[in-house]
């Protein structure tokens, strides 16, 4: 039980910290101090939903809908690139600082949603990740199998709510216009290379 739980925890926790569109957009939202509550919130929520068909479903799923992943290939790097060229626009334009963002009209809740959404689910690499790695390393534990998936689900609460309102400890150097322009071409850099790889596996 304790086996599978931590197991469970550390293997989750080694997949999420790597740099993704999703981490991206939750460092922005959280020097922004925008909706980030309700980000990181829906984030976890998400991860806890597709790491659950991942550990209870993987063999299904795989069976009877082998296409997904190929849609979702191209669906989710046309995204990516589309957002991350909008980020390499505001890299480009700059005069975005914590001082501007906080004087312009913030986004609303529902639109910062349907972005996090858009960037979860349209995220091949989140269901490689959770369908075929801890999907596939859950089999081992077949009796634990609850146990092994509540510990990938706090870790992935716990990454998200630190980073997101971990954030904030970088908001002095976010107060210059530059640090907002190098972020944005951070993001731009990831967003492309991300949508690259996925077109060329």
């Amino acid at each position: 039980m304790t086996a599978a739980f931590i197991a469970g925890f550390l293997l989750c926790l080694s997949l999420i910290v790597a740099i993704g569109s999703q981490n991206a957009f939750v460092l922005k939202q959280g020097l922004k101090e925008e909706h980030i509550f309700w980000v990181c919130l829906q984030c976890a929520l998400s991860d806890a939903l597709i790491i659950a068909i991942g550990v209870f479903g993987f063999g299904s799923i795989i069976e009877n809908f082998p296409w997904a992943l190929v849609a979702i290939k191209y669906i989710g790097s046309a995204f990516l690139i589309v957002y991350g060229l909008m980020h390499l626009r505001s890299a480009i334009k700059g005069g975005q600082s914590l001082i501007t963002e906080a004087d312009a009209q913030k986004s609303s809740l529902k639109k910062v949603l349907l972005i996090t959404a858009a960037l979860t689910f349209l995220n091949p690499h989140v269901y490689i990740d959770t369908l075929f790695i801890i999907g596939s390393l859950a089999t081992k534990y077949a009796d634990t199998k609850i146990y092994f998936y509540l510990g990938n689900i706090l870790a992935s609460f716990l990454f998200f709510f630190s980073l997101g309102y971990g954030a904030r400890l970088l908001q002095p150097i976010f107060r210059k216009p530059r640090a907002w322009q190098i972020l944005d071409f951070i993001i731009f850099i990831v967003m492309i290379s991300i949508a690259i790889s996925l077109l060329l596996e």
